[in-house]
Formats: C-alpha cells, sequence, structure tokens
C-alpha cells in the first residue's frame, strides 16, 4: 500500500486504519471505504529513468499519485459532487488508494471497494459489487483480470456511468509507459484516423513470422474512443489508452495469425498460431502457451450450455495501438496500444454488438505485422504509415 505522508498522530492513526480496513477486505471478500480529503499531491522530482523496483517506498507513493491525479483530473474530469466508484482487487491495492484520494479532491462522493480477484478476463464481479456500479456516475477499475466485456460494465454505461477499466495494471505501469503519454495529441491522432477508414471493408494482415489472415468489417463501426479522455456519460476507456477497434464481422475471417508479441499477460517466447477458418479459430499450436490457452477455453466452454461452447472460440475483436509512449513487455493492457503494434481478441464479442456471450475475452498482440485497409497500407513490418 502507498504511504500517505503525516505530520501528527491523527494522521498516522488514519493511515493505519486504511491499510487494516484493506487487509480486512482482502480477507473477507469485499469492502467499502470512505475517506476524509486527502493533501494535494507534489509533483514527482524523481528521474523515470531509475529502474522502478530501486525507487523508494516514498518515491512509489508519490508516482501513483501523480498519475492518479492524472486520472482522475484529466483523463475522467471528475467534477464536485459526482458519484465515482474504485473498483480493485488485492493485486491492485496500492492503486486503489492512490485513485480514492485523488478522486476525493474533486468530490466527496467517493468509495473505494477491493473485490476478490478474478479467475479469468470477462467474468463478472459479485453481484453486490455490480449493483454498486450502476449507482455510480464514474467507475474506475484497476484489476487483475479484465471487467471491461462484462454485463456489470455495459449495465452501467447504460444507467449513464462513464467507465474506465484498466485489466492487469501495475503500480509501475502505473506510474511509467503508456500512462505518461500525452492523451491530448492521442485523442486528436485516433481522430484523424476517420478518412482512412471510410468506405474500407476488407482487411489483410500479413507478418514474416506466418500471419495471413483476411477479413471484413463494417467501416461505421470503428471504435475511436479509447483515446484516454472518458469525460462524458456511457463513455468506456482503456488506460493506458490509443488504439483503434472494431468486431470482425462473424463468419468472415480465414487464415492464420500468429502471435508473436504477447497473450494476456505473456511475453510469447514460442510463437503461438491461431488457425481460423469462418470466423471461429479451429486449431491452437505453439508450445506451453499454446496448450494453456487450449486449457483455459476448454473450461471457459465447459461452463456453457453445449450449443453455445464453440463460441468461445470466435475472434472477436482486431485493433491496433497509437500510443507512442506505451510498451510492449508482457501486459496486453499496454502492449495493445503500443504505436505499431496490432492485435486479435479470442471470446466475447458482446460488447461490440456481436452474439459471443461468453464471458471471457482474451487479446494476442503482433510485434511487427503488415496491415492493409482494402488496398491502403497503415502499417508495414511495424511501422505505421499514414501521416495524421
Amino acid at each position: 500500500m502507498a504511504k500517505a505522508s503525516s505530520e501528527n498522530d491523527d494522521a498516522k492513526v488514519s493511515k493505519e486504519d486504511r491499510e487494516i480496513e484493506l487487509a480486512v477486505a482482502e480477507l473477507e471478500g469485499i469492502s467499502v471505504q470512505s475517506s476524509p480529503k486527502s493533501k494535494v499531491t507534489k509533483p514527482v522530482n524523481s528521474d523515470d529513468e531509475t529502474p522502478f523496483e530501486d525507487l523508494t517506498a516514498e518515491e512509489v507513493a508519490e508516482h501513483l499519485q501523480r498519475s492518479a491525479k492524472m486520472v482522475i483530473d484529466t483523463c475522467m474530469d471528475i467534477r464536485r459532487g459526482e458519484n465515482v466508484l474504485i473498483v480493485c482487487d488485492p493485486t491492485t491495492g496500492d492503486i486503489g488508494q492512490a485513485l480514492h484520494e485523488a478522486a476525493n479532491e474533486r468530490s466527496d462522493r467517493v468509495l473505494l471497494i477491493v473485490m476478490p480477484k478474478a479467475r479469468h478476463h470477462g467474468e463478472e464481479p459479485p453481484t453486490p459489487v455490480a449493483n454498486l456500479m450502476r449507482q455510480q456516475q464514474v467507475v474506475i477499475a484497476p484489476t487483475r483480470y479484465s471487467l471491461t466485456h462484462t454485463r456489470a460494465i455495459r449495465q452501467a454505461q447504460k444507467d449513464g456511468a462513464r467507465v474506465a477499466t484498466m485489466p492487469g495494471m501495475t503500480n509501475e505501469m502505473f506510474s511509467r509507459g503508456g500512462m505518461s503519454a500525452d492523451f491530448t495529441d492521442v485523442k486528436r491522432r485516433i481522430g484523424a484516423l476517420g478518412p482512412h477508414l471510410r468506405r474500407r471493408r476488407i482487411l489483410n494482415v500479413k507478418s514474416e513470422q506466418g500471419t495471413d489472415v483476411t477479413f471484413e468489417v463494417n467501416w461505421r463501426e470503428w471504435k475511436l474512443d479509447d483515446n484516454g479522455i472518458c469525460n462524458r456519460p456511457r463513455m468506456l476507456t482503456n488506460l493506458p489508452a490509443g488504439k483503434a477497434f472494431i468486431m470482425p464481422r462473424e463468419g468472415t475471417m480465414n487464415g492464420k495469425v500468429v502471435i508473436d508479441g504477447s497473450w494476456e499477460s505473456n511475453l510469447v517466447d514460442e510463437p503461438v498460431t491461431l488457425t481460423i477458418e469462418s470466423g471461429m479459430v479451429v486449431d491452437v499450436t505453439g508450445g506451453t502457451i499454446a496448450a494453456s490457452i487450449r486449457q483455459e477455453f476448454g473450461e471457459a466452454a465447459g461452463r456453457l450450455r453445449a450449443k453455445d461452447r464453440e463460441n468461445v472460440w470466435t475472434v472477436a475483436e482486431f485493433g491496433f495501438g497509437m500510443n507512442p509512449q506505451a510498451r510492449l513487455f508482457g501486459n496486453v493492457l499496454e502492449d495493445e496500444k503500443r504505436l505499431g503494434t496490432c492485435y486479435f481478441a479470442v471470446g466475447d464479442n458482446t460488447a461490440l454488438g456481436g452474439n459471443s456471450s461468453v464471458g471471457i475475452h482474451i487479446p494476442g498482440v503482433l510485434r511487427e505485422a503488415s496491415l492493409w485497409f482494402d488496398d491502403t497500407h497503415v502499417l508495414d513490418k511495424g511501422e505505421f504509415l499514414l501521416e495524421l
């Protein structure tokens, strides 16, 4: 947990109380917390080139507080008196606490929940958490596994919440890399993609590693709002942000995708090949990660009705990164935002308007692919070609 500075015994007691409450939350499953307003965070003076593991506890706390203030003030633009819910789990307690303290500078209606760590991406949060989401104007969710593609998030959006999810977020990621981008410029560049996407229907992705896949899209369905600015009702973004993405038309994708960057939260040590027919993954090969993919999706299928089980293998999403500060280092939240990469996700596509409601959604990133929209060359071996 990030340590807050204190000047008297009362502040020390308050800090200790918060630590005890978070510890109890981890043991009991869910805990709701509200705290008095925190002090204004001073700018961080530490050199960002210093290895994160070499920072002192105080320096880590300052980094977390700086990023939290940026999320609250710039990305979410929280207004006075708004209902704000921060959802974390035992792996992201420091980040949740930093966000909670920063949010209390803008609103006195802030709650922090520590929920049990989920088992996989797309798993629904506990019912009490889902119910609380529906009552908020702002939901921020730094969690080990993604809540983005859940019914709880979709319902909160329908009820008017703007939502930022941060699956797989770590203290280091929250402080550096993609989170340090100029999100105003990221938003401008993503917005400028529009003319290049218009009326382009066929996408082709190739790579020297063996990717060669073609599929159709409805060009009007491109999602261009994952830009880090989430300041209006019913908006949804990941943080760090910076990608353009779309649902491939169901049944149209054929070919092979070779994942050579990362899968979920692991760098790929041996490329993973997905063989795709009519929009469905029909074979997965490539060492230990391929075996774990087959097992994880097989277990997800086992939780579904027999007629729905094959839908876990739907190719649910395609996108490419637009964040020049993002790194490819083994966390898909940031990996898929890196400028020059592209990714494919398998599983649930209902958040994008599809029919595969399967409760699992996992992306894999390609390092240096080439991409065409019809005859427009967009990426060439990982180099972004469009002038924006």
